[in-house]
């Protein structure tokens, strides 16, 4: 922790003609009793030093007021990318949903890619509802990056409104990223009907982050008519997608599985045996009973206990 100054040596030094002074005073009022530390603050975000205004954007993320609301989004449009940055990580921090009013009078007038996309991002876990319209709107903006964070607003709402159109992002956008937030984000919905299609088809994305993100969410949203594609999603050519289809395969007890959990069971990846080992006991069939008894040899401590887990689970 830097040292304890008194107000007095703070104010001079704000005003020294040395920028670096000036930056240490900025991080010196944290740990200062004065009364106007939020002007202070907020007067150094104008400063005329860059690494001065980066400071104080980043000093202000736990100042919730709306006045410090209203200063990180103006230096949203500053000249230089650190101090946007630290506007953009600071606004991200927000809690208190009423900190929104200011984020969404300054969407319509953002000038940036970077601005528009930050805003989206702060206002995410706050959870407004009046975010919803500018988001989906967004969801056709030209820049993936603001449609990333457009999607997450989406997410974080659970508006089912939003199912088609985000749905169809997940099919057609031409970012990976984007389409495995929107498949991320599908997983609030209430009417499997109308999103498990979209979910379906994701398992044959060309990027294997989009079809992991498929697996998981078929398994979060319990799709039991997903359980073929699940099946076969197992000899994806990444484990990491064939981690998440068998913990889905576990979730729905899919029986079906059973050959292809027992299988993965012996496979040379010990995190794949861990988890085809959580799916067998999740699924309950006797039949499974050889295959964990074998691995209570398994080279791997975590593969052993968790195939006696399993069998703990069968045979209760």
């Amino acid at each position: 922790m830097l040292p304890a100054t008194n107000p007095l040596d703070i104010h001079s030094r704000l005003a020294s003609l040395d920028p670096e002074v000036r930056r240490i005073a900025v991080m010196n009022l944290l740990d200062s009793d004065e009364d106007d530390i939020e002007d202070l603050f907020l007067a150094a975000l104008q400063d005329t030093d860059a690494k001065v205004r980066a400071e104080a954007a980043r000093l202000l993320e736990g100042y919730e007021t709306h006045a410090v609301v209203a200063g990180l989004i103006g230096v949203l449009e500053d000249g230089d990318a650190e101090v946007c940055e630290a506007a953009a990580l600071s606004l991200s921090e927000l809690k208190e949903p009423p900190m929104g009013d200011g984020l969404l009078a300054a969407l319509p007038k953002a000038k940036t890619t970077f601005a528009t996309a930050a805003l989206f991002r702060a206002l995410r876990e706050l959870r407004r509802s009046e975010a919803f319209a500018p988001a989906l709107a967004a969801l056709n903006a030209a820049a993936s990056e603001v449609r990333c964070a457009a999607l997450g607003v989406l997410g974080y709402l659970k508006n089912n409104a939003a199912l088609p159109e985000i749905a169809r992002i997940a099919g057609i956008d031409p970012d990976a990223e984007a389409r495995r937030i929107a498949i991320g984000a599908l997983g609030f919905a209430s009417d499997l009907a109308a999103v498990t299609p979209a979910l379906k088809q994701a398992l044959q994305d060309n990027s294997w982050q989009v079809r992991e993100e498929a697996t998981a969410t078929l398994g979060k949203l319990l799709a039991a008519d997903a359980i073929d594609d699940l099946i076969a999603a197992m000899a994806d050519p990444y484990w990491e997608v064939r981690i998440k289809a068998a913990r889905s395969l576990g979730k729905l007890k899919a029986r079906a599985a059973l050959p292809v959990l027992i299988d993965a069971l012996g496979h040379e990846m010990s995190n794949l045996r861990k988890e085809a080992a959580i799916a067998l006991g999740e699924v309950g069939d006797i039949s499974a009973i050889p295959a964990l008894e074998k691995a209570l040899q398994d080279t791997d401590p975590d593969v052993r206990k968790l195939a006696q887990l399993a069998l703990n689970q069968i045979l209760k």
